[in-house]
């Protein structure tokens, strides 16, 4: 089991939160740590897009190929497995 601890933010800052967090049916602990999660991938998509921006033609040919292989193979019917 995780430890608690406490952070130091301003009253008016922790009842946005809450009332942010009650109004999701989340407790303030799920609610902080969807945000840090959502936070993490904005990250991560950014990084992929610069990835992607700077790739060479040929790179992004095989990415392209590669995605429009895995699209139909997604179509196969087989749901569930």
């Amino acid at each position: 089991m995780a430890l608690d601890t406490t952070i130091k933010v301003e009253r008016a800052l922790r009842e946005r939160i809450r009332t942010a967090a009650q109004a999701q049916n989340l407790t303030i602990n799920e609610f902080l740590t969807r945000l840090m999660n959502e936070h993490e991938r904005r990250k991560r998509m950014a990084r992929a897009a610069v990835a992607m921006k700077s790739a060479s033609p040929e790179v992004m040919a095989a990415y392209r190929e590669e995605t429009r292989i895995w699209d139909v193979a997604s179509g196969d019917d087989l749901e569930g497995w």
